[in-house]
């Protein structure tokens, strides 16, 4: 059997070997997390929800632990990595709450000689995978309200990051949940899609990552008529309109696009600033960019660790050669960009941006923050919306009707008005169009792991 070296993208260097599992230990974790769903689903809502609780203490006593493996294993700054875990844990608080809140309902009956019931009950086993970029956060807001609801969970995390989740896992059976009701395997997405989607037990399917892959899930899924929640791929815009606050605009932009190095599904991708006030908000911008902290996540004071490998380094790079090529005044040379080395990149603002520029056109995922000017509001949203992808939007002005319309026009799923970090477990996330369907978070969150049963009695 292969084994799966976890790196440190800092570093380069081999955090840990791991096995993988195989295909048939796959099948066979399946169908234990079917044998304990028999149970876990007639566990009192009080119980799961002391359970939920339990783990979240555990989750907190070990922040700072978790924090170090998700800087070890995915370079993200420890302050952040912290965030992240306090971040992540709010999922598993909220949804230890709304366990208690699966509420039924009656409905009068259209004859006298009937009563209506309505109630919700566990969907069954569900198979989560997700990815690297968040692997405490993306994981527990799919975990707890699973658990929540009296689901049983398989998880797949990304092999770039399995430490975190492993680590997640461990305490949640410390916090006392069955074994087999919460899980992991180590897996490619492939063969860990082909044994979700293919197996007969496993109900619902949770997946956030690549556009791509999520049609090719929703296809195989679709063969056995599987429940599926789907966050994919973003193209967030980042609109600065002219009479926007252009101080908290920058503040906003840098927290929004150079969060985890740029490595986030709602980074500010393309930001479009009115004509009026585009120089002053670029030059603002370009200051506190090239003022940002590069280095080692592990080192006191780092603002933007390295980038996850070598593929995500070039493919950064193509994108500001490309803009180069089209116009665009990037604020560093290459050779500066790239002097660190390894997995390392300066973060830069492209000024001038054109539409046709890859840098608009596809998910970034790095440090870049291409900047172009728009004269009509209009003109801007169409271009915004533009897409096939709708998961987050970001605007800054300080005029309600205008903030309304654009909340009212942005074909986004998640958008922040003078807001660059709208995420929060009590609100629900997902997006439109190509960046998938369900929602995460809120009270909408734990419905997908639930199923609506109705009774007609006669009386």
């Amino acid at each position: 059997m292969s084994k799966l070296s976890v790196l440190n993208p800092a570093t380069n260097a081999v955090i840990k070997e791991l096995e993988y599992t195989s295909n048939e230990e796959i099948t066979a974790q399946i169908d234990r997390a079917y044998e304990a769903f028999q149970e876990w689903r007639t566990v009192d809502a009080h119980e799961r929800s002391a359970k939920l609780l339990k783990w979240a203490e555990l989750i907190d006593a070990h922040i700072d632990e978790i924090a170090e493996l998700i800087t070890l294993e995915g370079g993200k700054p420890l302050a952040e990595a912290k965030g992240e875990v306090a971040y992540a844990n709010s999922y598993v608080k909220w949804y230890a709450e709304e366990a208690k809140r699966i509420y039924g309902r009656t409905i009068p009956a259209n004859t006298p000689d009937k009563e209506i019931l309505v109630g919700k009950f566990p969907v069954g086993v569900v198979g989560a995978i997700t990815p690297w970029n968040f692997p405490a956060a993306m994981i527990t807001r799919k975990m707890a309200p699973a658990l929540a609801a009296g689901c049983t969970i398989v998880c797949k995390p990304a092999v770039q990051t399995p430490l975190t989740t492993i680590r997640l896992v461990e305490l949640a059976h410390e916090a006392g949940f069955p074994k087999d009701a919460i899980s992991f395997i180590i897996a490619s997405g492939r063969d860990a899609g082909e044994a979700f989607t293919s197996h007969e037990a496993i109900r619902k399917i949770t997946f956030t990552g690549s556009t791509p892959v999520g049609k090719t899930l929703i296809k195989d899924a679709a063969d056995s008529v599987k429940n599926a929640t789907m966050e994919l791929g973003g193209l967030a815009p980042f609109i600065i309109h002219k009479d926007a606050d252009i101080d908290a605009a920058v503040e906003a932009t840098i927290a929004s696009k150079f969060r985890n190095a740029g490595q986030t599904c709602i980074c500010a991708n393309r930001i479009y600033v009115h004509e009026d006030i585009v120089d002053q908000y670029t030059e603002k911008l370009m200051t506190k960019v090239h003022g940002l902290k590069v280095g080692n996540g592990m080192d006191e004071g780092t603002e933007v660790g390295p980038l996850i490998n070598q593929g995500a380094v070039d493919k950064v790079l193509d994108q500001i050669t490309d803009a180069m090529g089209k116009g665009g005044h990037v604020s560093r040379s290459l050779d500066e960009v790239t002097e660190l080395g390894g997995n390392f990149l300066k973060p830069v603002v492209i000024s001038n941006a054109k539409q046709d520029m890859k840098v608009m056109n596809e998910e970034t995922f790095g440090p870049i923050a291409p900047v172009m000017a728009y004269s009509d509001l209009d003109e801007a949203i169409k271009i915004a919306n533009d897409t096939p992808f709708g998961l987050a939007a970001y605007f800054y002005t300080n005029d309600y009707r205008t903030g309304l319309k654009l909340y009212n026009e942005l074909e986004y799923g998640v958008i922040g008005w003078n807001d660059g970090g709208p995420s929060a477990a009590h609100a629900p996330f997902g997006g439109f169009k190509e960046s998938g369907y369900g929602r995460e978070g809120g009270t909408e969150g734990i419905e997908p792991y639930l199923e609506t049963k109705y009774l007609s009695i006669k009386k």
